[in-house]
């Protein structure tokens, strides 16, 4: 199964009428559309493609049927070169947001195209210019200069979305304009590793191509999704679609209106997630939440306003952070600028700090996820092997100088089938600390080790350092192991 861009979306298998109930289930979806249609939009781009250089034919003797046959299939050189550039179309769809003549798209439908061209549900055609666009969301906003106020949507709040909750789309999918189509809600929160803000809706109403960009309503008639990918074996749809939230898309839109840019929070730190394993290695904690910071960036705003490394974020600007992947949302949300409230856990209890938000650079992101010579020395309730960094181990293992200055030993070896192994770890890794405490040496990480063995506790969490990034890890102890 392959995940497929916007580009292919939206459709939606024919959903028979469903009957009244006593909760206020429509009969037909009829009215709904009826006032929704006029709001949505036939998106078509043209773009100029140059044409690929085709590579000269191989050699062969005058005469020779290979000649023959490639020349039947490329033809003659003369042919092949000085070919103009070609001129490349797409469809997708959008929706009117203001009777001015603003519109909403997925970036995906207008990326890179030299013209774009709106149809209206009345035929009614103009050319559009870009107000803005924003990569990470897959969401840009164009402006038509029409001649009177035009129909538009209004955004709900996707945030009061129930699983198994009647939507429609609308869309023009294979160039069928004005389509409708029905399912339910079948997920929320969906992270289908498209961008670092993917939290979408997930549907079963039929999205194809050329429904890109098009709206997502409730029975109010509320747009609450910007239909934008499905996953297909064949590109068709299967009834797993997914659309961009109201809830994220609303903001961003009203940035690129105001600014023709987004202006998001910027954290700079690396975090990764707590698992039921590193949560237990933080004394008092209880049940796995928040997000675990592995790195702090030098004089970002969380180096300044006293986050550290081994804290784990349990809120942000008042908004609690249920999971590692919530934290870039919320922390891009937030006002730039603006000094915010922020809870960690440290040394076994809740601090409250103050940390003033900066501005994500485009190269930024607001909280980036984690990803020998001397004696070696066995670690065993590890299944570890580990020596002090030295020359030859400095350039076997390309070890970063800077994290060399912070300590640290050198994972020279890990035992077969032991949690280090299934976690991922491998030579050449750096421990910088366990049970948060700097290591120095390895009598230091064994000591470590044995005290939390002693406290009748059954894991220890590390930090590591790999190829210059520092992230967290919480191994289990050997059983049995001295």
């Amino acid at each position: 199964m392959r995940l497929a861009p916007a580009f292919l979306l939206f459709a939606s298998i024919a959903v028979a009428a469903p009957p009244l109930s006593a909760h206020g289930t429509p009969e037909s979806f009829a009215e709904l559309a009826e006032k929704a249609l006029p709001a949505v939009v036939n998106i078509s781009t043209r773009q100029t493609v140059e044409q690929r250089q085709v590579p000269d034919l191989p050699q062969f003797p005058p005469g020779s049927p290979f000649e023959e046959f490639f020349k039947k299939f490329f033809g003659d050189r003369d042919d092949r070169e000085g070919r103009p550039p070609r001129r490349a179309t797409s469809l997708g769809s959008g929706f009117v947001i203001d009777p001015s003549g603003i519109i909403v798209t997925n970036n995906h439908v207008i990326e890179e195209a030299d013209e774009i061209h709106i149809r209206l549900h009345d035929d009614r055609e103009f050319k559009a210019e870009v107000v803005g666009r924003d990569p990470k969301t897959d969401l840009a906003v164009l402006r038509v200069e029409a001649d009177g106020p035009l129909a538009h949507l209004e955004f709900g709040n996707s945030d009061e979305t129930r699983v198994g909750d009647w939507v429609i789309a609308i869309g023009n999918p294979f160039g069928f304009s004005s389509t409708v189509t029905a399912g339910i809600v079948s997920a929320r929160k969906r992270d289908i590793r498209a961008g670092p803000y993917d939290d979408f809706i997930q549907t079963d109403a039929a999205i194809n191509k050329g429904n890109s960009g098009g709206p997502m309503l409730n029975l109010d008639g509320k747009v609450i999704g910007v239909n934008t990918a499905i996953t297909s074996p064949s590109g068709g749809s299967v009834g797993i679609g997914f659309a961009v939230p109201a809830s994220l898309a609303a903001p961003v839109i009203d940035q690129l209106r105001r600014f023709r840019e987004t202006r998001r929070g910027w954290l700079g730190v690396r975090i990764q997630s707590v698992t039921d394993e590193i949560a237990g290695t933080f004394e008092g904690f209880g049940e796995a939440r928040g997000a675990l910071v592995a790195a702090v960036m030098p004089d970002s705003p969380a180096d300044k306003g006293g986050i550290r490394a081994g804290d784990i974020v349990l809120s942000f600007d008042g908004k609690q952070v249920p999971k590692m992947r919530a934290l870039p949302r919320i922390v891009s949300d937030a006002e730039v600028g603006a000094a915010v409230p922020v809870e960690v856990w440290r040394n076994g209890k809740v601090e409250r700090l103050e940390v003033v938000v900066g501005r994500l650079e485009e190269n930024d992101q607001a909280s980036a996820p984690a990803e020998g010579g001397s004696k070696e020395h066995p670690i065993e309730l590890l299944g570890l092997v580990v020596a002090p960094p030295n020359d030859e181990l400095r350039k076997e293992y390309e070890l970063d100088e800077e994290t060399l200055e912070r300590g640290g030993v050198v994972i020279v070896g890990v035992a077969p089938d032991s949690d280090a192994e299934e976690k991922g770890l491998e030579p050449g890794d750096l421990i910088l600390e366990a049970d948060h405490n700097p290591v120095r040496s390895a009598k230091e990480l064994e000591e470590r080790v044995a005290a939390v063995r002693d406290a009748e506790r059954n894991s220890v969490l590390l930090l590591l350092n790999r190829g210059g990034d520092d992230r967290f890890v919480a191994l289990l102890l050997k059983a049995g192991a001295e």
